[in-house]
């Protein structure tokens, strides 16, 4: 809902921030204009529990964004993009700034494929203009979701922002392209961010507030000093994916014992069925089939191994097909019945498809625990289909966990949260 809507209040204050949020409508429109692109992410926040020593998380939530948030933002980033000129002015060569380059095609090659092949959608990447006008564009009324999902995607095909000194890079570099900004810099969080401090020390320095610093007169320093400040900012980015891997299997394995995997039994499998959308599909003949999935609800992803247990004839099947163009596995074939035998059965997973699985936390002899995905719908054939992943880091490389040799009891449905 706008701040303004309904009955607004007349105070002073509350009539400041309806000016406030009105403006910022109007800067916003004027970056989507000159091709700002609006993209996403699956971040989640998690809910602790209160006098628990330890935090344990009590529920998982997906980030709820207001006008509030996107009041702040615009005006940040109008301070932003106002400060890195100003330093840039008066420190020509010196000024810390924050580049994000253009992509290439091959960079988008495999999202315009999918999109285009799995949705009929048409991806533009010529400029960011284009390319947020095509991602406004991949819009499925039966599922609101597909588009943040497409949003999440492209933002994985660019290359990440970096910080570097104006004098080590050639001023055509210098555009930010998914701000579709000339000019742009980081002033707005020095509580949080060391080069916001050595902005907030060069615009003190250009408005004669105080001289400046020694160290942020040397191109060589501050050239190290970006170089720095891009390999923290990727430890961090790493640090708080591993922070929210943790607290998700906290989560899950808080709700209940789960089971043992190895020679001895375990306790009854227990977990969550949610909805999930198919991200990518491992069609190589080399290997066993699998695709790669994003649960929304809890902001997980990982890879789903297609077993022989899932196929009527195994994976072996001829009747499993691995679709490399059309980026898909089906199954065709005949299955016996006893109310009608030689039932013809059809079952294809691709990208950008709805799937229903179960989640849930498997506890192993060394004391180990992992997430595990059982895939419930859709099933190939007569046989459930049930399959096994490890939740990684998405830079990592998955490896399948084994299937467990107890028969999986059928879950019920649950509607998606």
């Amino acid at each position: 809902a706008y701040i303004d809507a309904g009955d607004a209040d007349t105070s002073i204050p509350a009539q400041a921030v309806q000016r406030l949020a009105k403006l910022s409508r109007i800067f916003r429109a004027k970056r989507i204009a000159a091709g700002a692109l609006t993209l996403a992410s699956p971040e989640v926040k998690f809910v602790l529990k209160d006098n628990d020593r330890n935090n344990n998380p009590t529920d998982v939530q997906a980030y709820t964004l207001l006008e509030a948030n996107a009041l702040v933002e615009e005006f940040m980033l109008l301070a932003n993009v106002t400060v890195g000129k100003k330093i840039l002015r008066h420190y020509p060569t010196l000024a810390i700034l924050r580049r994000h380059p253009s992509p290439n095609r091959s960079m988008f090659e495999g999202l315009i494929s999918k999109a285009k092949t799995c949705r009929q959608f048409e991806i533009d990447i010529s400029t960011s203009k284009t390319l947020a006008d095509s991602l406004n564009a991949s819009v499925d009324p039966s599922d609101p979701y597909v588009n943040k999902l497409l949003r999440i995607l492209a933002t994985r095909c660019m290359s990440p922002a970096q910080y570097f000194g104006s004098g080590d890079v050639r001023p055509q570099e210098w555009h930010h392209y998914g701000l579709a900004a000339p000019v742009y810099t980081h002033f707005t969080s020095p509580i949080r961010r060391y080069a916001d401090v050595c902005v907030h020390r060069l615009l003190a320095a250009s408005l004669g507030v105080q001289s400046l610093p020694t160290r942020l007169s040397s191109r060589r320093v501050l050239s190290d000093l970006a170089a720095n400040m891009n390999r923290r900012h990727r430890s961090a980015q790493l640090a708080g994916r591993g922070s929210v891997q943790l607290h998700t299997l906290l989560f899950f394995a808080g709700d209940g014992d789960g089971e043992t995997n190895g020679g001895g039994g375990g306790g009854a499998k227990s977990g969550k069925e949610e909805d999930a959308y198919v991200l990518d599909v491992d069609t190589s003949t080399q290997r066993l089939p699998s695709f790669t999935v994003m649960v929304p609800r809890y902001g997980i992803e990982g890879r789903v191994q297609i077993t022989s247990a899932m196929i009527p004839g195994g994976v072996n099947d001829p009747h499993l097909v691995r679709d490399a163009h059309r980026h898909c596995i089906q199954y065709n074939g005949t299955n016996s019945s006893s109310a009608n035998a030689k039932q013809t059965s059809f079952t294809k997973i691709q990208v950008f498809d709805k799937v229903r699985v179960n989640i849930w936390v498997k506890h192993t002899h060394d004391g180990t625990r992992e997430l595990i995905l059982d895939l419930v719908t859709p099933q190939f054939g007569v046989v459930p289909a049930v399959a096994v992943l490890c939740v990684e880091e998405p830079d990592t490389k998955m490896q399948p966990v084994p299937s467990s040799n107890k028969k999986k009891k059928k879950s019920k449905r649950q509607k998606t949260k």
